[in-house]
């Protein structure tokens, strides 16, 4: 029954996808996908370093409650993301040590908790990614309802199952299945294009005409 159901994980990106992906700028990414994607900035990573890459598995969940965490967690295959709305309550975390623990030896590719996460030194230790909206000492509670593998939204972004998500220290987002290699071909031309005006303010030769044409279009008054 709707909230309160567990479902088969359905397509999801490729391994191939996912690798060409993995280090790429999550801003290049952002800045491709108009600047309208974003998981928020309260979620941040927790971990001691690594980037984040690799297809979700969702988790729809009452505030507090990692019942079907512990699910997803067991559900996941290697690679895959667990990303859980929890509605971004801070009151009960999510997910401690003990979970990412788990979830390192199953080689999963991390967790995005839209909620609170505990045993904060200890996650400092891994690279498993690990991005969170907050921490608290509180545990959570195992008695559901929740759901698992359908869509969810946190701060705005929508997330399905499968779709890729990405992370690194400027945050997260969700790039849809169907998207992430016309994404991933405009991510490739943007960072060339950078590349291209790093090498031109190092040289000398940057151009910022452009600054005062933009004023002037906006009938900004100039000196001189």
């Amino acid at each position: 029954m709707a909230g309160f159901q567990v479902l088969a994980g359905r397509r999801q990106v490729s391994p191939e996808t996912v690798e060409r992906f993995r280090g790429l700028p999550v801003a290049n990414i952002s800045d491709c996908m108009a600047r309208m994607t974003a998981g928020g900035p309260a979620l941040r990573p927790m971990q001691a370093g690594g980037y984040l890459c690799g297809p979700a598995i969702t988790v729809k969940t009452r505030p507090g409650d990692n019942l079907m965490v512990h699910k997803a967690l067991v559900m996941a295959q290697p690679g895959d993301v667990i990303v859980v709305d929890g509605g971004g309550d801070l009151t009960n975390a999510l997910i401690g040590e003990l979970m990412v623990a788990y979830a390192v030896t199953r080689r999963l590719g991390g967790f995005v908790i839209n909620g609170a996460v505990r045993d904060c030194a200890a996650l400092r230790t891994v690279t498993l990614p690990v991005y969170a909206a907050g921490i608290t000492h509180r545990g959570p509670y195992k008695d559901g309802p929740g759901e698992v593998n359908v869509p969810v939204a946190i701060g705005g972004m929508v997330v399905s199952p499968g779709d890729l998500i990405v992370g690194d220290d400027d945050g997260l987002l969700c790039v849809p299945i169907d998207e992430a290699e016309a994404i991933h071909a405009l991510t490739r031309e943007k960072m060339a294009s950078e590349a291209v005006t790093i090498e031109n303010i190092r040289n000398g030769s940057h151009d910022v005409a452009w600054i005062d044409a933009k004023l002037r279009s906006a009938g900004c008054p100039l000196p001189g």
